[in-house]
């Protein structure tokens, strides 16, 4: 390339800033052009390097709406089909949901006089793959979509939201969805975000995208046909939340954590309809003010992270024995170790930590975590991720957090001694046994 360097990086009073317009002359254009920095930069008046700096505004909805597949709903009628079109979905339906609720749902769009294909897709994380999107993707293309008019709809848990995601991402370099969680980790956590993905050569996500659901639909009613230990492992979730920044949320999950797995959040009585709501509020306004500023996660040094250095690890090595939020637990019971170790947090409040993993009938311990060589990978990929350094979130107290860079081989096997001690007892057992 001809011209010299010293005039293409020359400063910046020597930089010739040319912002160009498309012939609709869009309003977005402009809007994006307007952005802080945004525009074309030629870097000498021989122009012979180019920089290009824009941005994209990002807006998604996450909305509550109890009761989704009521006749007299309409929020997966949005957006409405062109005159004189009739409206068309397809539809992507995890296969034990159909079982349960795959009649209504039918029923709904039948209601609506909607045209629709619904594809049903068996899915955990042992299928969470490449290969489960692209079959996907098939039988999307057989259907055809109106991209701007005809979003897809994924109803489903955690994982198809994720497969659904990535390949929305992908179909005509993007297509917009709308999910529909049914699992109480889905209403809380997989469905409020941006990331897609799929594993891809024993890696949790390996493959993955930044494409949030233009819409989020949380119907808690769903929840009633989930089993007590998928209702545990979304709890795990919000304990996480709760740990590293809200300590109100800490003490509902402290005081009516049983009584939310024994009703399903479905409100029977008056407390666990009043701690349902709270604990779902808290929960969705506590990940959303974490991700809304570093949605792209050019931060690297994210709380939501506690809980998810060592369990994508051991989940993988699990499968299909550990559900993601128990792998979850049993990172954040490790990492309060460390904490514990570090003085970060007391005696009484580990052992609150403890007693309430306990009574979410989550896991504290696994096996896995006597083979040190797992861990120490776990740790090194970690560091691989976060561009060299460990970036470890640890709780401070209950309801703070802190990063630490300098995590050694031997602290892990000190904390790992210590839960070893109890296993999965009591959080008194946990710190009582300890060892010092």
């Amino acid at each position: 390339m001809s011209g010299n360097n010293s005039a293409l990086l020359g400063r910046p009073s020597e930089r010739v800033q040319t912002v160009g317009y498309g012939a609709a002359g869009a309003a977005g254009d402009a809007a994006v052009a307007a952005q802080p920095g945004a525009g074309l930069y030629a870097y000498s008046e021989r122009v012979d390097s180019w920089v290009v700096r824009t941005a994209k505004p990002v807006s998604y909805e996450v909305r509550v709406a109890d009761g989704l597949f009521d006749f007299e709903r309409t929020d997966l009628l949005e957006p409405a089909a062109a005159p004189g079109k009739r409206l068309r979905r397809f539809v992507v339906l995890d296969s034990d949901v159909d079982l349960l609720h795959g009649n209504r749902i039918r029923a709904y769009f039948d209601y609506h006089d909607v045209e629709h294909v619904i594809c049903v897709v068996p899915a955990d994380e042992t299928v969470k793959s490449f290969e489960t999107a692209a079959r996907i993707v098939e039988e999307l293309d057989a259907f055809g979509v109106d991209r701007r008019r005809e979003p897809l709809i994924v109803i489903g848990g955690g994982v198809l939201m994720d497969i659904v995601g990535l390949a929305s991402s992908l179909y005509r370099r993007g297509t917009p969805f709308i999910r529909v969680p049914t699992t109480l980790i889905g209403l809380v956590d997989a469905g409020v975000g941006a990331k897609t993905g799929v594993n891809f050569n024993g890696h949790k996500n390996r493959l993955g995208t930044y494409f949030p659901a233009d819409l989020t639909l949380l119907d808690r009613t769903f929840l009633a046909t989930l089993d007590r230990r998928h209702i545990g492992n979304g709890l795990a979730e919000i304990l996480k939340i709760a740990l590293i920044k809200d300590a109100r949320l800490f003490d509902v999950l402290e005081s009516h954590g049983p009584l939310l797995l024994n009703e399903k959040f479905q409100g029977e009585s008056e407390a666990g309809e009043d701690a349902a709501r709270e604990v779902v509020h808290r929960a969705i306004q506590g990940m959303l003010e974490e991700l809304q500023p570093n949605l792209w996660e050019t931060k690297l040094e994210r709380s939501v992270d506690y809980g998810h250095t060592f369990s994508p690890t051991v989940e993988m090595r699990a499968l299909p024995a550990l559900l993601h939020g128990e792998a979850v637990c049993v990172d954040m019971a490790l990492t309060t170790a460390l904490a514990r170790r570090r003085g970060l947090i007391d005696d009484a409040d580990a052992r609150r930590v403890y007693d309430v993993m306990h009574g979410l009938e989550l896991p504290a311990w696994d096996d896995l975590l006597d083979q040190p060589e797992l861990l120490t990978a776990a740790l090194l990929d970690t560091v691989r991720h976060r561009n060299g350094q460990q970036r470890l979130p640890l709780p401070v107290g209950i309801g703070d957090v802190t990063f630490v860079n300098d995590v050694t081989e031997q602290e892990l096997l000190d904390a790992v001694a210590e839960l070893r001690v109890a296993g999965r007892g009591r959080g008194r057992d946990l710190v009582e046994g300890r060892h010092a």
